[in-house]
């Protein structure tokens, strides 16, 4: 009984961590796939966010190493290449990825930038999510330092 507990408990603190990274790599599923016929798009891509953490060259080990549920990796670069962007990249990168994202969604009631926007911003806190969902999973001591804390107030 104790190790069936023990069990749940790990898979409780990892359960948040797993979702980030399921919906991280949903996000990017969303984007045209990285053959010949996606390049255009990827290429555009990198031109206007001025980025290339971005790229699938760049970030497939770890797209692979999130699709074995460890999405750390991935969550590092994919905040870097937003941290990188100016405002005007992030913008021109928005009306790229909205673009794309309209022709194979269907999303009749939205512009490309707004779509675009929202694109980057679920994927950026989305990344923070599994960053911060594994951090917290390893700090057994600073949640009962944190608990502590709260019981005292």
């Amino acid at each position: 009984m104790e190790r069936v507990a023990g069990i749940a408990v790990v898979a409780a603190a990892h359960s948040g961590g797993y979702a980030a990274t399921g919906h991280l790599l949903g996000l990017l599923a969303a984007l045209p796939a990285p053959t010949e016929t996606g390049e255009r798009f990827w290429s555009d891509l990198w031109r206007s966010s001025g980025t290339a953490y971005l790229l699938p060259a760049t970030i497939k080990a770890d797209v692979l190493e999130a699709l074995a549920g460890k999405g750390t990796t991935l969550a590092r670069q994919i905040l870097s290449a937003v941290d990188e962007m100016t405002p005007p990249q992030r913008v021109a990168a928005g009306e790229v990825i909205g673009q794309a994202l309209a022709e194979s969604d269907h999303f009749p009631d939205l512009k490309t930038q707004v779509i675009g926007e929202l694109w980057l911003r679920d994927l950026e806190l989305t990344a923070w999510h599994v960053l911060h969902a594994d951090r917290r999973a390893d700090d057994p001591t600073g949640r009962k330092a944190f608990l502590e804390a709260w019981t005292n107030v």
